[in-house]
């Protein structure tokens, strides 16, 4: 282990002992068993100390969801994906609430990474007739909730202790965004079909090349998440 990642580890295990959420740069030092000046060198300050976990917490979630191996069912690994955010935020309390704190001057660009992953997999979703609605829209659903449901874990446990709790919402959502098999578009209104339909070609349109200009398939997508949109009201 370099010193940086020693200096990292010992910050975050001494934020999750710490009872008011704060630790001291000296005393990360003698847990790490560095001088002042080392962590000084490597972070600058405090500030920076906690800016680098906040990248180290990201590194590590980003390698686990890159290191998914996808199946041929997107619905499961929506599920797996959102069982796999709570036992990170669960393994790495501090550090989570540190990733997801809504103080930030600017979002790190990593939580926007994290959205991507989040919503090629409701892509795939889209191009088998399996998403009620866009990508996009879904993915702001789902990891709303899902951060929702960690934060809610890792600050409040005293409350939030239902260990059935994010099982719940996580179907809850799911639900709402996903066509269920009883509902695909033969065996519906036509309507509701339609959209369906049209949410699912504008899915393969972004996934897939065309002969259409990127103009043209551009504007082709647009409306094709119009009648999707409108169709799902």
């Amino acid at each position: 282990m370099d010193t940086q990642t020693q200096i990292l580890e010992a910050a975050e295990k001494l934020l999750d002992a710490s009872p008011d959420r704060d630790i001291s740069t000296r005393a990360v030092c003698e847990a790490a068993g560095v001088a002042a000046p080392v962590l000084y060198r490597l972070f600058g300050d405090k500030k920076g100390l906690l800016s680098a976990l906040v990248d180290y917490g990201f590194d590590r979630y980003l390698a686990g969801k890159r290191a998914v191996s996808y199946s041929d069912d997107p619905v499961r690994d929506l599920r797996v994906g959102w069982d796999n955010h709570i036992a990170f935020a669960l393994a790495h309390p501090a550090v989570y609430r540190l990733m997801y704190s809504p103080g930030f001057d600017t979002v790190p660009s990593a939580a926007q990474e994290a959205f991507d992953l989040l919503r090629e997999v409701l892509t795939r979703c889209a191009t088998q007739g399996k998403l009620a609605v866009s990508p996009d829209a879904a993915a702001q659903a789902i990891l709303s909730a899902n951060i929702g449901v960690a934060l809610s874990l890792v600050t409040q446990a005293e409350t939030y202790h239902d260990p059935g709790l994010s099982t719940r919402v996580r179907d809850a959502i799911h639900a709402r965004i996903l066509v269920s098999p009883a509902h695909r578009p033969a065996e519906v209104p036509d309507g509701p079909a339609a959209s369906l339909i049209a949410l699912q070609l504008a899915a393969l349109l972004r996934e897939r090349p065309s002969s259409l200009s990127e103009p043209e398939q551009a504007l082709l997508v647009h409306w094709l998440d119009i009648i999707g949109a409108e169709g799902q009201r």
